[in-house]
Formats: structure tokens, C-alpha cells, sequence
């Protein structure tokens, strides 16, 4: 079975190794790439240290330590929450800077928890190439630190230069999020994962550190005042690796219709057709909307590159074992038949009120 989260018959494993473009030590069958976010790293209610930190990745590890013993696994980050901490901290510092010092932070914090699980880690700073003349800087839409009411985050705009938007009832500080060109660790990434398949990289957190190359000189590179779509980069990362399947684990389940609302549904399945065609996500921009948008983008890329069995899910950390067998969360295929769509038995979905915490996005 497609999603089974157990291991498969070495017959099945040859066939898949067979048709992948790179050799693999591993007798895992799927190679998997999990994105979670930033806000896995910071339980509700308390303060954004690293001793809350390690204990948040405390909790989380048992879970990835269990994925990466029944599936060969990369594992990316978000570090929206802690990216943004730094900026307050040191204001004059930019954003590759930054980015670059919440990708050391995270990956540490997450080597040492998983090592504790039983899991050998490499995390890898990854430098990821991004267009400086891109549109996505004439007009920033990257959600990064804590939420404002509106008179403090119109002193921040005035006395920081910040650019700040509106999320939901509070204002955020907003950054330009470039899509990813290029992953220039990614070779590094697959060496790991076909010479040494007990170590788990931990690459591309908080989408990369954003450079771009110099015109005259293309093997120079410079930082770029940027903070890349982690989930973006995850499903490019996803993709350079002919993964198997790509996982974005949220605190809010799957892909939901009218979420909040009496009528609301969750869907089991969807297509890229129907998720595009429906406009799927599209009312939320700054949260469920990119994970949605690279969920297609890997699905769509990877039959484009001839995987026409590779898919996608969204779903709650929690419920991790039960994406593979579609328990839980959505998942997002080519092949769904009639209208691209197949809904979940209705599940009661309370409106919860807007809170500082329900909106960080990473």
C-alpha cells in the first residue's frame, strides 16, 4: 500500500531503487523529506528560549526518530518565531545574517534532541539562490516574529524601517520571500543519504540562507535581505532528491474547506487540479497557503520529472504515523478520481478565537 508506514518487501525496495536516478546504501524504501515548522519549537503560551526550545524538541523527536527508522528521511525546518526573536535582538544584522544564525540555533537544538532518541544527525548550512530583481521585493509578504497591536507596530515601522501588514486582528513585520533557484548544498545532502543512511541531514531550515550570484561573476555570491518560503524550498529540496513523498507537519491538521465554520471538511485526498482549480488556500496567504502551493508544486515537478506516483501531505505533527495510511491529514496526489477530491467523515471544528500564538507561521 502506497501510504503504509511500514516497511516493504525487498523486492518492491529493488523495483523503487531501480527506478531512481541515484544509488542508495539504504534498505529503506521511500526517501522522505519533512518539513516542520518553526512553531514546533515553541509550545503555546511560553517564552521563545532555548531551554523551551530543547524541551519542545524533546517532545517532538520520538516522532521524527520513528519516520526515520521506517523511511530514508531529510528533515527541514521553518524558524519564523526565532528568525524574528534575532531581528529584535540585533536590528542592524540582515536577514541571510540572521537566517544563517536561527539555522545553527534549530539545527543544534533539533541534533541534540534526536540524538537522544537514538537518531545520528548532520544538520548542514544550506545557501539557497534567489532572484534579487524577483517581484516578491517590491511587494513583502514573509510573515517573520512576534505579532503588534497597531500603535507599536506603527512606532516599529517608524523608528525600524519595518514593513508591516496586517495578520488577522495584529500587524507582523513582513520580509520579501523570493522562491528558491538553487540549492547549492543539495549534493552534499544526497552524498549523506546514499554513502551513510544511518545519519538524518537536517537541511534547508528557515528555506536557506538567500544569496544571489554576482552578474559578472557568477561564482561569487552575496547575501540577500530575504527570508525564503520554508515549505518553497522543502518541496524544491524535495524534488532535487526524487523523493518518494514530501510531508509538511502543521499544529492544525490538513487541508480544510470552510475550516471553523458549521459546514466545514477536511479532505482525505486531493488533486493538484482540484487544489489549484478550487483556489485552495488562497484566503490564507500567510500560513496554510504556501504549504498548499508546494505540496502542488512537488506532486506536479516530480511527474514532470517522470515520478508520477510521487505525492504530498499535510497534516498535524501528532498524526505523523497516520499520514502514510491517510488516517490523518490530507494528501496530494495525481491519481484521485472523480472530482479530484475525496472528503473525510465530518469532524467538529471549533472557531477559535485569534491569539498572539495562532499566528506565527514558520
Amino acid at each position: 500500500m502506497l501510504f503504509s508506514s511500514t516497511r516493504q518487501p525487498l523486492t518492491r525496495i529493488a523495483a523503487q531503487t531501480a527506478r531512481r536516478s541515484y544509488s542508495s546504501t539504504s534498505p529503506l524504501s521511500d526517501r522522505i523529506v519533512v518539513a516542520v515548522g518553526g512553531n514546533a519549537l515553541q509550545r503555546r503560551g511560553e517564552r521563545l528560549t532555548i531551554e523551551n526550545m530543547l524541551k519542545a524538541a524533546a517532545d517532538m523527536a520520538p516522532t521524527i526518530a520513528k519516520l526515520a527508522s521506517e523511511h530514508e528521511l531529510v528533515l527541514t525546518h521553518g524558524n519564523g518565531p526565532q528568525v524574528g526573536e534575532l531581528a529584535l535582538e540585533r536590528s542592524a544584522a540582515t536577514f541571510d545574517v540572521l537566517g544563517a544564525e536561527s539555522m545553527g540555533q534549530i539545527g543544534y537544538v533539533l541534533a541534540q534532541a534526536l540524538s537522544s532518541a537514538g537518531v545520528t544527525t548532520a544538520p548542514i548550512i544550506c545557501q539557497v539562490v534567489v532572484d534579487p530583481q524577483h517581484e516578491a521585493f517590491r511587494d513583502p509578504s514573509k510573515f517573520v516574529g512576534p505579532i503588534y497591536g497597531a500603535k507599536e507596530a506603527t512606532a516599529l515601522s517608524q523608528s525600524l524601517g519595518w514593513v508591516m501588514k496586517p495578520d488577522g486582528e495584529y500587524f507582523r513585520r513582513v520580509v520579501p520571500s523570493p522562491p528558491p533557484k538553487e540549492i547549492l548544498q543539495v549534493e552534499a545532502i544526497a552524498s549523506l543519504l546514499e554513502n551513510t543512511p544511518n545519519v538524518l541531514p537536517i537541511a534547508c531550515g528557515g528555506g536557506g540562507i538567500p544569496v544571489s550570484r554576482v552578474p559578472s561573476n557568477p561564482r561569487t555570491l552575496q547575501g540577500v535581505e530575504a527570508v525564503i518560503d520554508k515549505d518553497a524550498c522543502g518541496a524544491k529540496l524535495a524534488t532535487e532528491l526524487n523523493a518518494d513523498g514530501f510531508i509538511i507537519l502543521t499544529d492544525g491538521g490538513g487541508i480544510w474547506q470552510n475550516y471553523g465554520k458549521p459546514d466545514a471538511r477536511e479532505m482525505k485526498r486531493a488533486s493538484p487540479e482540484y487544489l489549484l482549480g478550487t483556489k485552495a488556500g488562497k484566503n490564507f496567504p500567510g500560513s496554510m497557503g504556501p504549504k498548499i502551493q508546494a505540496a502542488i508544486d512537488f506532486v506536479t515537478l516530480s511527474k514532470a520529472n517522470g515520478k508520477a506516483d510521487a505525492w504530498a501531505a499535510i497534516g498535524d505533527l501528532k498524526d505523523a504515523a497516520k499520514i502514510f495510511s491517510n488516517e490523518e491529514g490530507t494528501i496530494v496526489k495525481e491519481d484521485v478520481k472523480g472530482e479530484g477530491v475525496v472528503w473525510r467523515e465530518s469532524k467538529v471544528v471549533f472557531e477559535k478565537k485569534q491569539s498572539k500564538d495562532q499566528h506565527k507561521s514558520g
